[in-house]
């Protein structure tokens, strides 16, 4: 009797790791659908763009995850904001979109876009000092002072450390933290 227990226990144990490690297989290659299948949304998002003669695609930044559609950049008015918007939300699998588009006309974006561009610079350096930056993968994009802070950090004082590091730098108005946890594997 006893050995009919251990070998049934032995083989339950056996189909456990089994299925332990399919769910494995199969949820690695889910991850790898998911970012192959945001990959084509954004390159059909900035196909779209480019086509469309209310927004200029160059100028707008397109980042996608788990069906998240993200835009960042400037635009010339609220008419092309919105046409970037409702384009993006036509893609085949997009399921909501961020709209962090700013409207700048044409010829203060130059002046906006230098002075962005020296703060993102400067945050970069800053957070790249800091210790915690360590298995971090950190994003940052600056639109009139506001600084966006996106990527993956292990935990979440990794997190807070990033956005407190983003507000001591000079010209820094706001900080969005968008920073998301590491799965632990």
């Amino acid at each position: 009797m006893k050995i009919r227990y251990l070998i049934t226990l032995g083989a339950v144990m056996v189909v456990g790791a089994a299925l332990a490690v399919a769910l494995a297989v199969v949820a690695g290659k889910a991850e790898e659908k998911t970012q192959i299948e945001d990959s084509i949304m954004m390159a059909k998002t900035k196909i779209a763009l480019f086509a469309d003669a209310r927004v200029r695609g160059r100028q707008i930044s397109v980042e996608a995850h788990k069906g998240l559609m993200m835009l960042r950049g400037k635009v010339d008015s609220e008419e092309a904001k919105n046409a970037t918007e409702e384009i993006a939300k036509n893609i085949q699998g997009v399921k909501s979109v961020k709209n962090q588009l700013e409207v700048v006309a044409p010829s203060k974006r130059q002046t906006v876009g230098t002075k962005d561009d020296a703060i993102t610079a400067r945050v970069k350096r800053h957070i790249a000092k800091e210790s915690l930056r360590k298995n971090a993968d950190i994003d940052v994009t600056t639109n009139r002072g506001v600084v966006s802070l996106t990527g993956e950090v292990p935990d979440i004082l990794a997190s807070a450390q990033a956005s407190w590091t983003a507000w001591q730098v000079a010209g820094v108005k706001s900080v969005k933290n968008e920073l998301t946890l590491k799965e632990k594997k």
